[in-house]
């Protein structure tokens, strides 16, 4: 055989043993609980209620059947009840939902670096979100900053991202203010006593638009969704102009999701029970309201709480949950971005926290909070519907799923 032969004959022998390698790179995910304190952190004063989780559960996820296998958990007594990636996904950082760590009366973030081979976590560091009950996180498109809505505190912060992938004290901090709105949602429906955050401020969600200019938030008690201009060299947050848009009094902003495309914001309200429907200029950062629409089924009457709310990676569906109804709500995007309501599927359990896809699109998580256990659902790209598998997963008081593809590097 000519030599030029045997080289290119090893070279396709060492891609192959390569590419069979990274097939038994397993699809991991990780799963964010409500805890209990360790019992070696007692005396620190973490200051939650009792929670069924034991820290951030790992499983290995079977890629034809959606199935999980427990494979290992980082044991935190601090509710790391959020969880997010950097793009490369080498690092996840938790938002913990403490009210008090210690003698600082916050809750705090914690920093993990992902072991490329096998998916298992490794403390990285842990700092103070600047607030009590950090209930959501999420990483700048810069990659260099880590934004920490805390929910209790109804504050939000902006924490740098060191070389390593650990933690620096927060770069900046906003506190908000206002006057809360009332304690019956505008658009509840019939017979609703759904109340839950119009006490006091609660920012509940934080995240940058598409293209990392702008930075928004969601104030539940509040009622209303905050923009700001976001400086990502040296992590300040400036308020836009306008500040901030206002949905109906009590009716709860909780979570946002951008299309795809960049051009719709959708807000979910979670004493109103609502999808409302925005055009997002992303020159100037505005919003401007166009479609509201129930986030239940026709005649649903009582009480209800909408949990989280997100998009098929196509953009063609928006999923919503409902929690008491315990309901995923599915719906239709038209080409003008509305909103088609297509059905419901019953979550198989209490209190749809929130869900998730897995890399591919074809089986959806529901972490059912109350029930203690995730549901599995096979997904109809067609019509966005979702069938059960038959498939529960049992975990204590599950809060969110994330998914690291192990093959995919």
């Amino acid at each position: 055989m000519h030599f030029s032969k045997i080289i290119v004959a090893v070279l396709s022998l060492v891609a192959a043993a390569e590419s069979f390698a990274d097939e038994k790179k397993p699809l991991m995910a990780y799963v964010g609980t409500y805890t209990s304190p360790l019992k070696n952190m007692r005396k620190t004063q973490v200051d939650l209620p009792p929670g069924n989780g034991r820290g951030i559960h790992l499983f290995t996820v079977n890629r034809d059947t959606g199935a999980m296998t427990p494979a290992g958990l980082v044991e935190m007594g601090t509710s790391p009840s959020a969880l997010a990636f950097n793009e490369t996904q080498t690092r996840l950082y938790s938002a913990n939902e403490t009210e008090r760590t210690g003698e600082n009366e916050a809750g705090s973030v914690s920093a993990f670096a992902v072991n490329p081979e096998n998916g298992q976590l490794e403390l990285l560091n842990t700092v103070s979100s600047g607030g009590k009950g950090p209930a959501h996180l999420s990483v700048h498109p810069s990659g260099k900053f880590v934004l920490v809505a805390n929910y209790f505190g109804g504050s939000v912060a902006v924490l740098p991202i060191n070389k390593d992938g650990s933690l620096a004290e927060a770069s900046d901090f906003k506190q908000d203010e206002g006057t809360v709105g009332p304690t019956v949602a505008t658009n509840a429906p019939p017979g609703s006593f759904a109340f839950s955050g119009h006490d006091q401020v609660h920012a509940h969600m934080i995240e940058s638009d598409p293209s990392g200019r702008f930075v928004l938030h969601v104030d539940l008690g509040l009622d209303k969704i905050f923009i700001w201009k976001f400086d990502s060299e040296n992590g300040k947050l400036t308020p836009n102009t306008p500040h901030s848009v206002s949905l109906p009094p009590g009716d709860g902003p909780r979570h946002f999701a951008f299309h795809p495309d960049g051009k719709w914001l959708y807000s979910l309200q979670e004493e109103g029970s609502t999808v409302v429907l925005f055009d997002y200029d992303s020159e100037k950062g505005h919003l401007k309201e166009r479609q509201t629409i129930s986030s239940l089924p026709p005649g649903y009457a009582g009480s209800n709480f909408c949990s989280g709310i997100m998009l098929s990676d196509d953009g063609k569906f928006v999923y919503t949950g409902n929690r008491l109804h315990d309901s995923i709500g599915i719906f239709s995007v038209g080409e003008n971005g509305k909103l088609t309501f297509v059905g419901d599927e019953w979550t198989r359990g209490n209190y749809p926290r929130s869900f998730e896809f897995d890399p591919t699109g074809r089986f959806f998580y529901t972490c059912n909070q109350r029930a203690d256990h995730i549901a599995i659902f096979a997904v109809d790209k067609k019509t966005g519907k979702l069938n059960f598998t038959d498939q529960y997963t049992p975990v204590g008081n599950p809060s969110i799923i994330v998914f690291r593809d192990l093959a995919a590097d």
